[in-house]
């Protein structure tokens, strides 16, 4: 989830030379001294992170009640979460380079301002077009937010010890962050209503801004002044949103129509122009170097399938859990706790545990076997079946798999990279789950809606009971979207286990470079990995 030190990383380590005179004459003009309000900093840091990432899950718990409250189509529903999700995905590497150049605190103040706004806008919606504008506009801001808090974490915390429990604790935050989402979403939708899960992120918001701007200290001469890679902003961003809208207009004009086709085509070129870019620049947005590796290559790969099937079940089991089952708001944030606690027990007790034992492919492929495993179990969903026989151990297993597979990519990202791309890295995995998000929202939906259809068309001559049919037809439609979930998840677990084939993290160097910067690199290592 770690945009961490996006492209702050060079600077970083370029401030801790391995000279011993360059140490004692970065000592006598304070340069090297740690800021004193680091600690104070990292409160309003961590609280900004933690509006993100409850921002991410409580929209889920609210969106049956704004889609009914709006009037939103079934086959628009997803963009509530589709178009925050590319908005920040596509823009985060844009995020991380303005955070650079512009500065990591203003960045990070603007961010959270804007995201406050944005947030204001949507919970006061009049309708659909102003709260999927207003969702674009949150992961706009948050790609400015996210990369610029990670960066911040970075310069501040120059010391591998207080570096590692200072993005320790922020990770902590990140992870615990989800649950606490589920429940406030439930808590916020049930006795109040569904647009205080857009308005609670403003306090948060302001807090933090004001604590960033009274508190934070960004080190001197930290910041990159290349030049923007303007073209490839425009080229990627483009390119994101013509794949994951040709996704979203084929549920209702089809797969074979033209314009679906001309959209599908055109990211391809797009991308494509892309990398033709990235390769001739001077400063690109992405160092193909960064993507070339085949270890980092597989990582990106794998977790952005796995997070495909991952955001279209949330999306599924929410409306299952609330339209089929007839649970209230915040009994479904709850009935979502054991997805969370079991990927907070793979990811703590399992992966980290392991992670230096064995090969990181040894933990990622079985992790996303487990989880394709907690996912077949849901393909039996009927309007009957039981939370306690089915949902439960599935989730269990989705999130022992999950949280199994997640703590060694993150550590792998960065795995023999230069110091220089250390942060741009970190923001590659981060933009291949929130692509892969929305693209899986999209595709999953398309497919259950047409399976629903088909469904429906050839019962409708045997069922008398109209509302059971279309429950029937609901509940049919899940299951044959979460097949497609299983088979995306073994081939995650495919790629995993041949295109990685690294050892264990402690058999070798983690990133090139050396003397304090390769040090400093090799101490976040346990740190990217929350």
């Amino acid at each position: 989830m770690s945009n961490s030190a996006a492209s702050a990383e060079p600077a970083a380590s370029a401030q801790s030379s391995p000279s011993p005179s360059s140490a004692a004459s970065a000592a006598s003009s304070g340069a090297s001294l740690p800021d004193p309000g680091r600690w104070k900093a990292l409160v309003f840091i961590a609280l900004a992170q933690l509006m993100v990432v409850l921002d991410a899950t409580i929209v889920n718990i609210a969106l049956p009640s704004a889609q009914q409250d709006l009037g939103i189509s079934d086959g628009n529903r997803q963009w509530v979460i589709t178009a925050y999700a590319l908005a920040f995905g596509g823009l985060l590497l844009f995020g991380g380079r303005i955070a650079d150049l512009w500065g990591r605190k203003r960045t990070f103040v603007v961010g959270l301002l804007g995201f406050a706004a944005a947030s204001a806008l949507g919970g006061g919606a009049t309708g659909e077009a102003m709260l999927l504008g207003s969702r674009a506009l949150q992961g706009a801001f948050g790609a400015l937010l996210a990369p610029a808090a990670l960066s911040l974490l970075a310069v501040m915390f120059t010391d591998a010890k207080e570096r590692a429990k200072a993005f320790g604790i922020y990770g902590a935050i990140a992870g615990g962050g989800g649950a606490v989402g589920l429940i406030l979403g439930g808590v916020l939708t049930e006795y109040l209503d569904w647009r205080w899960t857009f308005f609670v992120n403003i306090p948060f918001a302001i807090v933090a801004a004001l604590g960033a701007y009274f508190v934070i200290r960004e080190p001197a001469g930290s910041r990159n002044r290349s030049a923007l890679d303007i073209p490839g902003v425009v080229l990627s961003t483009l390119g994101l949103v013509s794949l994951v809208y040709g996704f979203t207009r084929a549920e209702s004009h089809g797969w074979s129509d033209s314009m679906t086709i001309s959209l599908f085509v055109a990211s391809v070129v797009l991308l494509l122009a892309f990398v033709g870019v990235e390769s001739k620049v001077k400063s690109p947005l992405l160092p193909l170097r960064v993507i070339a590796d085949r270890n980092r290559g597989g990582v990106y790969l794998s977790l952005g399938l796995a997070i495909i099937a991952m955001f279209g079940l949330f999306l599924f089991l929410t409306y299952y859990l609330q339209v089929v089952k007839d649970y209230s708001a915040l009994k479904t944030g709850f009935a979502f706790l054991p997805m969370i606690a079991g990927m907070i027990t793979g990811s703590t007790q399992i992966g980290a545990r392991l992670m230096t034992r064995v090969a990181p492919r040894l933990l990622m492929g079985p992790g996303f076997v487990v989880a394709a495993l907690g996912m077949l179990l849901l393909t039996q969903l009927e309007i009957g079946s039981s939370y306690a026989g089915l949902i439960l151990p599935a989730q269990l297993l989705l999130g022992l798999g999950m949280g199994t597979a997640f703590m060694p990519a993150m550590s792998l990202a960065t795995y023999g990279i230069e110091p220089r791309d250390a942060g741009v890295a970190s923001a590659m995995v981060n933009t291949s789950q929130q692509v892969g998000g929305a693209i899986g929202t999209a595709l999953l939906n398309t497919i259950a809606a047409s399976a629903t259809t088909a469904y429906v068309t050839s019962h409708a001559a045997t069922t008398s009971n109209r509302q059971l049919l279309e429950l029937r037809a609901m509940v049919e439609g899940y299951s044959s979207a979460i097949w497609w979930a299983v088979g995306i998840l073994a081939v995650a677990a495919a790629i995993a286990l041949t295109f990685i084939n690294t050892g264990r993290p402690g058999s070798s160097p983690v990133a090139s470079g050396s003397g304090a910067g390769a040090a400093d690199d090799e101490a976040k290592v346990p740190v990217v990995m929350h």
